[in-house]
Order: C-alpha cells, then sequence, then structure tokens
C-alpha cells in the first residue's frame, strides 16, 4: 500500500502538505475530504478527481475518521503507519523522502529557526487569521445574521499586530523566514495568511515586504500549484449559496459563536 493523504484544501494545514508534497514529487494518493460536506453542510455538487483537480471525485471522510484517532484532517497513512497533525506530517515527509535541506534544514541553528517560528505561528497567526473566514462567511451562514463589524476589528487588530511581529522578528529584510532559500516555516506561514485573502481580507496591501515575500514563495513552489491548491478557498463565498438544515443551525451556531470569545 502506498503514502494516502488525507486533505481538505479549505484548511491551511492540508494546504501546506499538498504543496510541499506535490512540489517535491512525493507520490500519494489524494484522500479528498469534505469537512464542511460531510459533518456540517449537507449535500454539495463537486465534480473531476485525483490529485491535478483537487476539488473534485468523492469525498472520503469516513476514511479520514478511521486514520486519524483525532478524528480530523490532515491525516497520513503509510502502509500500516497513520499519523496526525501538519507539522509532524511535514516532517516525516521529509524525512522519508529526503526533500532538498533547505525545506528542514541539517544545519542545527537554521533548523531551530524553522522551529522557533511554527512553535509562535500557533499562538500568533494562527491564533487570528483563521477567525476572518468564520467572521465573515461560516457564522452568518450559521446564523443567518452578519457580526457587529467591531467583532472583525478585533480580530484583524490582532492579526496586524502578529504581522508587524512577523516581520519584524522573522523576515527582516531577507528573502525567506530562514534567509535565501524557502522553508517550512515559510509555507506554514503563507497558507495560513491566505484565509484572510479569501474572504476579502487583503492583509498583504500596504505591506509590500510582506507582498515581496509571498510573491517569492509562490515562485517557489510554482505559482500555478499555489493558486490550484488555494482555488477554493480564494472561492470560500460559494458556500453562502448552502442550504442549511435548520437543526444543524440551531446545534451549530451557538458553537462557533464560542469559537471566537
Amino acid at each position: 500500500m502506498g503514502l494516502e493523504l488525507y486533505l481538505d484544501l479549505l484548511s491551511q494545514p492540508c494546504r501546506a502538505i499538498y504543496i510541499f508534497a506535490r512540489t517535491n514529487n512525493i507520490p500519494f494518493e489524494f484522500k479528498r475530504v469534505e469537512l464542511f460536506k460531510d459533518s456540517v453542510l449537507g449535500k454539495r455538487t463537486t465534480a473531476g478527481s485525483g490529485a491535478e483537480q483537487p476539488r473534485g471525485g468523492p469525498s472520503d471522510s469516513e476514511g479520514a475518521g478511521k486514520v486519524s484517532l483525532l478524528k480530523k484532517v490532515p491525516a497520513l497513512k503509510d502502509g500500516d503507519f497513520t499519523l496526525a497533525e501538519c507539522t509532524a506530517i511535514l516532517l516525516y515527509l521529509s524525512r522519508k523522502y529526503n526533500t532538498p535541506d533547505h525545506w528542514y534544514p541539517s544545519d542545527i541553528q537554521k533548523r531551530a529557526q524553522v522551529d522557533e517560528y511554527l512553535s509562535w505561528h500557533h499562538a500568533n497567526i494562527r491564533a487570528n487569521a483563521p477567525k476572518t473566514m468564520w467572521i465573515k462567511v461560516l457564522i452568518p451562514l450559521f446564523t443567518g445574521q452578519p457580526l457587529p463589524p467591531e467583532k472583525l476589528q478585533e480580530v484583524m487588530e490582532g492579526l496586524s499586530a502578529s504581522l508587524k511581529q512577523f516581520e519584524e522578528r522573522f523576515l527582516q529584510d531577507k528573502a525567506f523566514i530562514i534567509g535565501s532559500e524557502i522553508s517550512l516555516a515559510d509555507l506554514v506561514a503563507v497558507v495560513e495568511l491566505m484565509q484572510p485573502v479569501g474572504v476579502g481580507c487583503d492583509i498583504f496591501e500596504d505591506r509590500p515586504r510582506l507582498l515581496e515575500w509571498r510573491r517569492r514563495v509562490e515562485d517557489a513552489v510554482g505559482k500555478e500549484l499555489f493558486f490550484q491548491a488555494h482555488e477554493m478557498i480564494l472561492n470560500i463565498k460559494e458556500l453562502s449559496n448552502v442550504q442549511i438544515d435548520p437543526q444543524l443551525k440551531e446545534q451549530l451556531a451557538p458553537v462557533l459563536m464560542k469559537m471566537l470569545k
């Protein structure tokens, strides 16, 4: 049995793994999971299949649940071995397939810099960037009402503070986070920052240093692959046309609201 990756490309960590595997020509079977279709939104029309067309094919959420004890994506199955969590999967792939050193350098200090960013990321960029999608798309979808503008403003202020630290502490005047070549740190960062972009919060506007960094990351992995992986998030507003079962709304609206407190 070959390598299987259970991914939903609306998810930032899933996109990081998908881009990394494709960029490094790692052979894998793309097990497409639609979390919103299978656990939240109900039926949705899809077309196409396979790794070359990430939006298509039948969803494999049941398979993902069997692979990951945590019942979430991303999930990896390599023969009898299973693994969850984005960073763990990225490191496993980089080691097993001996990917170019710049992704996770053998130099102990450069590797420590990647580790430092990945540790900082979760409590900063990841703590704020995904909330833009919940505020602008998902919570209105379930509650039928937009959130007060000040809620988005609060999240954007927190994100702006994190972006300032990102530029000053991690990016500085370098091409990439650890120097002249892309690393796992850049990939994890950029997919997270595309989440606000997808819902109309262009955090790259008026931040030329950040924008140039993003363009370098796109070039490093290939623009076609980059935008293919982000096709779903860049069309996230299509979800506003989905009809939600009233019972699901009643059950999930309070849960979603608590996520932003």
